[in-house]
This record gives structure tokens, sequence and C-alpha cells, in this order.
């Protein structure tokens, strides 16, 4: 599938040539989190398209309910921020608690499929470019997985996949058994088989075990807040249900007033005993950046590539594509 916006592809797609081949087998995957959301609109098609573009290997969609029974791609079960919902379904506005906090706006599971797809994508960031909001819609899982099909066609190389559930937890206790409409998805497109291009992940250690039940052949990953126990009884027990973790990025290079402090060990013992690690989120802005890298993003590519991180949340492929290709190459 090609970018629909041809602005898009002369302005943003800088390492277009290069995205048909990793730098080096031993950098990082490059994971387009939320797609190229440092770009447009999180969670599109059109986000996705140009994270593949610029080189990611895998795309990085979240996933939240509809009313019927869907899978839409959302940061967040609350639309408020990242969708004109409130211009489209004002009378839809209501309160829920989710993990104890009370949360005014609308919610995925309110709305129908047809409903949904009603609705337009927005960028939640007020720091980035809004030019592209109320242009893009919203996908289900079924479509984001036609386009990785589509995508790795295109680009002649397999694209991966991270779907992340948001609030397992939260819907289990209403009946909605998300982890068993993603494997049943999964399965209908035959990547529920060892050696397929997909990863699972969720923050909620039971659905990451459900996931990994439900799906035997699949990495799971267990996201981590910064307070985890990754000490090595920690890591020991998420080994126990788990192929990975994906870690705030603080939790591997601390920053304090500004300043990356020294790394620590935790990439190492994890891969002792067999964990994958992917720390996140690399954005570089200097809402994001350490000072201490002097505004350049690719020093901090390079610090967690030569690290041994397995793979890199990022907002922004091509930087990451750039900086392993001209500032830290690694031997092949």
């Amino acid at each position: 599938m090609l970018l629909r916006n041809i602005i898009i592809v002369a302005a943003l797609v800088t390492a277009t040539s290069a995205s048909a081949q990793r730098p080096s087998d031993k950098h990082p995957l490059i994971i387009g989190h939320r797609g190229a959301s440092g770009y447009l609109p999180d969670h599109t098609i059109e986000a996705y398209e140009l994270a593949v573009a610029q080189g990611a290997d895998y795309i990085e969609p979240d996933f939240v309910p509809s009313k019927d029974g869907y899978l839409f791609a959302r940061h967040e079960p609350e639309l408020g921020l990242s969708t004109n919902v409130a211009e489209v379904f004002p009378e839809k506005k209501t309160k829920k608690t989710f993990e104890g906090k009370e949360i005014e706006g609308w919610f995925s599971e309110d709305f129908t499929h047809d409903e949904m797809k009603k609705l337009r994508a927005r960028q939640p960031f007020p720091f980035r470019d809004q030019s592209h909001n109320d242009k893009y819609g919203i996908p289900t899982l079924a479509e984001v997985l036609a386009l990785r099909a589509s995508l790795s066609r295109e680009h002649k190389r397999s694209i991966g996949i991270i779907p992340e559930l948001k609030h397992p937890d939260h819907y289990r206790k209403r009946l909605y058994p998300l982890e068993g409409w993603m494997s049943q998805i999964m399965e209908a497109w035959a990547l529920d088989r060892a050696g397929s291009p997909l990863i699972v992940q969720a923050f909620d250690a039971d659905s990451v075990k459900e996931m990994k039940d439900k799906l035997p052949n699949i990495p799971a990953i267990h996201l981590l807040e910064g307070d985890a126990d990754v000490s090595d009884v920690g890591l020991a027990k998420i080994k126990a249900y788990a192929d990975g973790i994906g870690v705030p990025k603080s939790l591997i290079v601390p920053v304090k007033n500004g300043q990356a402090g020294n790394p620590t060990d935790l990439i190492a013992r994890a891969h002792r005993i067999g964990l994958t690690v992917y720390p996140y989120t690399l954005r570089p802005e200097k809402q994001f950046l350490p000072a201490s890298y002097g505004g350049d993003a690719s020093k901090e590519y390079c610090q967690y590539a030569r690290l041994g991180a397995d793979g890199i949340f990022t907002d922004t492929p091509d930087l990451a594509l750039k900086a392993f290709h001209e500032s830290c190459p690694m031997p092949r």
C-alpha cells in the first residue's frame, strides 16, 4: 500500500532508499512506536506506512475494544485526546474508572464498529505537527494485519508487528476477552506459527501469560513500569512466563537533572537468563532527550545499540536508521 500523501513522502521519508535492508543484524530492531508517530497522528494506516518507509522492522499498534467486539488501534480507550470524537459524538461523553482513577471522556467500548469508523485521528502531542489532524481513520486489527502483509510485499522484506493490549485487566472484569479475540485473529492470518513476524505484549502479567498460552509459538513481552522489580529474582519470575521485557529507558540509562548517568547492567542480566530487552520510548524532542546528548538523538540510539538492546521503540524510525547507518555502524 502506497502512502496517500505525496507531501509526506517528499518531506518526511529521509531514509527510504536504505529501508529495504537493515544496517546490520547486530543493531537493535527498529520498532515504529504507534507508527511514525513523531510525524503523523498515532495508530493510523498512514503512520504505519510511513514507519516502514522510514526503515522500521516492526510496527507497534495498541488495541482497545469496541462495543461490538472489534479491536481498534488506539493508544488508550479514552478517545478524546487522539480523535475528533468530541465533535462527532458530543453526547457520548461520560465518566469511567480505570485502575482506580476516574476519567472523563469518550471510551471505545461505548462505540460500535460503524461509529468508530466515523472518527478521525489527531496528533496527541501539542508540540508536534497538527496539520494532519482529522484526515485519517481508525483501523481495526484485521486492517493493520492486511497492511502488514501488503507492506511486506511492497518493500520486499518481512515487516513485523508487536501489538499491545491496553488495560486488559479492566476489560477482563467486564467479560471482554481481548486475548482470545487477538489470538483468533492471529490464527486466521496464520501468524500463530513459529517464526511468524509477530511479538505480543502487555503491561498486565496475567494478559501476557494468557497470550503466551493461546499463542505458544509466539514470543511474548512483559512491559514494565519504572518501579518494576528488575532484580535477578524479579527477572527470573518474569522469565517463567515471558520471553522478553519492554522497559522504560531510564531503567537502562538513568537520568538525573537532565543528564544521562552511568548505564545499569539490566540488559546484560536479562540476557544471561534468556530475556530479550526493548527500551521505550526514544524521541528526539527536548522534552524526552537528555540534555547530555547535546540535542543529538543519534547519540541515544547508539548508546542503546552498544548496550545490546534487542529492539528500540521509537516515534521516529528514520532517525534510528540514520544513526545505525552513519553514527554507530556495527560489524555484521
